[in-house]
């Protein structure tokens, strides 16, 4: 385990990085004694520094939902990151690329709490029970820790991933909100576009075979540090697509047939 002192500093040198929008060399490599643990403390720490600057907390994020990202980051079960209140934007407009670094796109469901859901022993039933409204989202993911290693080009291991809030930094939601009843969240399907052009598909039961698992998973994940998801809480379920790339001046537009669409336009 990772000292308190080197925690705050990680956790410190993710902050500057977001703001200056220059990555970090992998914590793993630096610290190969590091594990998952020290992964999620970092990104608590990190969290507190936001918090204490006046940044809310919104809801959560659950990453590494399918079974090709585990077994390729050599895990058995996803992760997960805070939502902050300046990660939501609208659709339908421009969203400034300098927020970012390199910004990846998910298509994802974002589930809206309309009561607490408190581990452990939180089943998928209580997480539908639980929702106000399920509601179709796109994640954009960062990496202010380098996603290859400058030097060797090794990828960067599920300690950093975590470390760096699971890599969230964007969400934005649209289309038509749905009661978690009104029809069959597994079944739900997205074309995402791309300047005009699919690049990925998929279908929500992509994610743990359905997306309110994920869900549950996270609440009894928290459970342990005595945190819970609060009514009124947003969770994104987890992405049914690979991430696809975006420079400036790329235009996005997800396809939830039935349940709507989102654009926008990096800018």
């Amino acid at each position: 385990m990772l000292s308190q002192a080197t925690i705050a500093q990680l956790a410190a040198e993710l902050h500057e990085s977001e703001k200056s929008r220059v990555q970090v060399e992998h914590f793993s490599k630096r610290f190969p004694e590091m594990t998952v643990e020290d992964g999620y403390a970092i990104s608590r720490e990190w969290v507190k520094t936001k918090i204490a600057e006046g940044r809310i907390v919104k809801g959560h994020k659950i990453g590494l939902t399918s079974r090709a990202m585990q077994q390729s980051s050599q895990i058995d079960e996803p992760d997960y990151g805070t939502l902050l209140d300046d990660m939501f934007f609208e659709q339908g407009g421009d969203i400034p690329f300098k927020r970012f670094i390199a910004p990846r796109i998910e298509v994802e469901l974002a589930f809206v709490l309309g009561r607490k859901l408190q581990g452990p022993n939180v089943t998928m039933f209580d997480v539908l029970a639980a929702t106000d409204y399920v509601v179709p989202a796109i994640e954009i993911i960062d990496a202010r820790i380098e996603q290859f290693d400058r030097h060797t080009k090794a990828p960067r291991k599920v300690f950093d991933t975590i470390s760096d809030n699971a890599a969230n930094a964007g969400i934005v939601m649209g289309g038509r909100p749905v009661k978690p009843d009104a029809v069959d969240l597994r079944w739900v399907s997205a074309l995402l576009f791309k300047n005009g052009v699919i690049e990925e598909s998929g279908v929500a039961a992509a994610v743990l075979n359905h997306p309110a698992t994920g869900v549950a998973w996270l609440a009894n994940k928290l459970a342990p540090w005595d945190e819970c998801l609060e009514a009124g809480e947003v969770v994104l379920g987890g992405s049914f697509t690979r991430p696809t790339t975006a420079v400036p001046g790329d235009t996005f537009h997800a396809d939830y047939g039935p349940l709507g669409s989102i654009s926008f336009r990096l800018a």
